[in-house]
């Protein structure tokens, strides 16, 4: 079951009581009603701004345009893992991964096209060549698209205008990230060569829209 927050869990400071006052000459209720506060409007990842923009219609163009770029990488990294759950040969904590990530790119999917509405892209065609059938090439496949999608996120953080759509990709990046220690920490653990953690840096660096996609050229996943 999704937890969503109450309004006092996102309403600590009254802000959100105190524009309602501001913005809606009637009553507090009747703003609240308007956001969709307590009514369900949080859900996904828990984005209360990005379900506020209906479908796109109140996002820039280069924010759409961001979201989109995002969407593409979503929608790769939601096929393969749910790919190599289907293929079922996946065993033990390298398996538990690959459901649970499933999971979490699938709702990533879902939440970027709720938002993007009729903007949304089409989803693309996969080959992923093999990559999800062996268990070795399949963790370090996804440790490279994990450390793909953080240094896309990151990338685009300075360039995102709409509050909401950064605060959309902000609740986004660090699950990312944690899928990114977690297949590292299931990869290196106990001793391997060369020896690694699943935190290997103090800084991580953003990666240009450029950057991102001659990386996932590269892979040739993407067939049509």
């Amino acid at each position: 079951m999704t937890y969503l927050p109450s309004l006092d869990e996102l309403d600590r400071d009254g802000a959100i009581r105190e524009h309602a006052e501001k913005v809606d000459p009637d009553t507090r209720a009747a703003f609240l009603k308007k956001a969709g506060v307590g009514l369900g409007a949080i859900s996904f990842g828990g984005v209360f701004a990005g379900r506020a923009m209906a479908r796109g219609t109140a996002i820039p163009a280069s924010d759409i345009a961001i979201l989109n770029f995002a969407l593409t990488l979503e929608y790769l990294e939601a096929e393969f893992y749910a790919e190599a759950v289907a293929k079922n040969k996946l065993s033990g904590e390298l398996l538990r991964f690959a459901k649970v990530v499933s999971s979490h790119e699938n709702n990533h999917v879902l939440f970027l096209k709720k938002t993007l509405g009729s903007k949304a892209v089409a989803k693309p065609k996969f080959d992923f060549k093999g990559t999800t059938e062996n268990p070795g090439t399949f963790a370090a496949t996804a440790q490279s698209l994990e450390d793909t999608g953080v240094h896309a996120y990151l990338g685009q953080v300075p360039n995102i205008k709409a509050k909401a759509v950064l605060i959309g990709a902000g609740r986004i990046l660090p699950v990312e990230a944690r899928h990114a220690a977690w297949i590292r920490d299931i990869r290196f653990s106990g001793g391997t060569t060369p020896p690694t953690t699943p935190a290997p840096g103090t800084f991580e660096d953003g990666f240009t829209k450029a950057q991102i996609l001659a990386l996932v050229k590269a892979t040739g996943f993407i067939v049509g």
